[in-house]
């Protein structure tokens, strides 16, 4: 029988309120000190970042032309966002690991059992879904949209703005692949049951291109890169939560 009483420490359970905010401020502390550290070690290559980062653009550009900075700070602040961006990006198990050791006390035996995993695979499919993001859809988007350049027309992009544009788009990709875990979990707290999800399809799909539409740039490429990833990890969280078996909180279970 899964044992479902609480389960925190002795400490845990006469902490208060002051307690536990001074322990989200050591853990925040320890999470800023730690991305520093990282920043550190990749300040060096911030050049050598950029440009890999960069690459899926130049290697469609026109012969002859380049990227520029139209601000006088762009050749030094750019990099510099971009190597904290990957600092953060690089130390989000570090990250949360903080969160699930803060909340991990106050929750039931049986809800560890079943978070523990889904946390780590919800790191998984963020990293995936960036991967996807630069290795798919920054080639065929950067392809289309130079393609489509009228001619007599220069295409010479900004290294703030295409920063920016790539960072959106790591962001938007690494959302859409927990798609499979925000479905686990609706059927895990018994909102709704594999049945109704399937049901649901339709709506999925058109909120699938919705979200394309408002999270990415207005063009058709990759509006669908991101809602046809959306829909298919819909449909494999579907078909991995038919097996989980829903576990709403009873009243006896509430604290």
């Amino acid at each position: 029988m899964t044992d479902s009483s609480p389960n925190p420490s002795a400490d845990d359970g006469n902490m208060s309120f002051v307690d536990h905010l001074l322990e989200v401020r050591n853990r925040l502390l320890q999470v800023v000190l730690v991305v520093l550290v990282v920043l550190l070690v990749l300040m060096p290559f911030a050049n050598v970042l950029f440009s890999w980062l960069a690459d899926p653009l130049l290697r469609f550009m026109p012969e002859g032309t380049q990227m520029i900075a139209i601000d006088v700070a762009s050749p030094f602040f750019t990099p510099f966002k971009l190597t904290l961006m990957l600092a953060v990006f690089i130390c989000i198990p570090y990250i949360l690991y903080h969160f699930w050791a803060f909340i991990a006390p106050g929750l039931y035996t049986h809800e560890k059992q079943f978070i523990y995993p889904l946390l780590i695979a919800s790191i998984g499919l963020f990293y995936l879904g960036m991967a996807f993001a630069y290795f798919v859809v920054f080639p065929l988007v950067f392809n289309f949209m130079i393609s489509m350049t009228p001619d007599g027309v220069s295409m010479m992009t900004d290294i703030s703005r295409y920063l920016d544009f790539v960072l959106k788009i790591f962001f938007a990709f690494g959302i859409a692949f927990e798609v499979p875990i925000a479905t686990i979990l609706l059927v895990r707290t018994g909102i709704v049951s594999p049945d109704e999800l399937v049901q649901k399809r339709p709506h999925v799909i058109v909120g699938a291109f919705v979200v394309g539409m408002l999270m990415t740039p207005p063009d058709v490429i990759s509006q669908t890169l991101l809602a046809v990833p959306i829909w298919l990890l819909f449909e494999a969280g579907v078909f991995f939560s038919r097996g989980i078996t829903a576990h709403p909180v009873s009243e006896t279970e509430e604290k």
